[in-house]
């Protein structure tokens, strides 16, 4: 569909915890906009979930983009089982896992949450580290934001 904003992202740290970034590029009506984040002390699975937060966040309160449906690609697992299958069962728990103890970054899933009620999202899982063009960029600008939060 033409009207569908393809969205990319990836997120690290240098160390698990440590300084962390976040990359994503958001693609609609032959644009290419890139953002990205970071902090000085955080894991990688923060910021696999901030890159997807602030992508959707970007859609969401841009008017000309937020009835527009969204493809998003992340090279995380965690991310995509996460907010399509997992969140589900962690929601009906009380926010508890499986084995009863609380989710980890039970703020960012439910900000993400929120954002996929609110918009037209489908997400696909890419492999990293593997070519595609959209989430290499993705994976530079999470490393130049590990550099500067060094």
């Amino acid at each position: 569909m033409e009207d569908t904003i393809i969205v990319y992202t990836d997120g690290g740290c240098s160390g698990n915890p440590g300084p962390g970034g976040w990359g994503t590029v958001l693609l609609f009506d032959g644009k290419d906009l890139r953002l990205s984040g970071g902090e000085h002390e955080t894991t990688n699975n923060r910021m696999e979930l901030s890159a997807a937060i602030n992508a959707l966040s970007t859609i969401a309160n841009t008017p000309q983009l937020k009835s527009r449906p969204v493809c998003l690609y992340s090279d995380s697992q965690y991310v995509k089982n996460g907010i399509t299958t997992w969140i589900k069962g962690w929601k009906a728990k009380g926010w508890r896992t499986a084995d009863k103890k609380p989710v980890k970054n039970q703020d960012l899933w439910m900000t993400l949450d929120a954002l996929n009620l609110s918009l037209n999202v489908t997400w696909n899982w890419v492999k990293g580290h593997a070519g595609i063009e959209y989430n290499e960029i993705c994976d530079q600008l999470c490393q130049s934001e590990i550099a500067k939060h060094r």
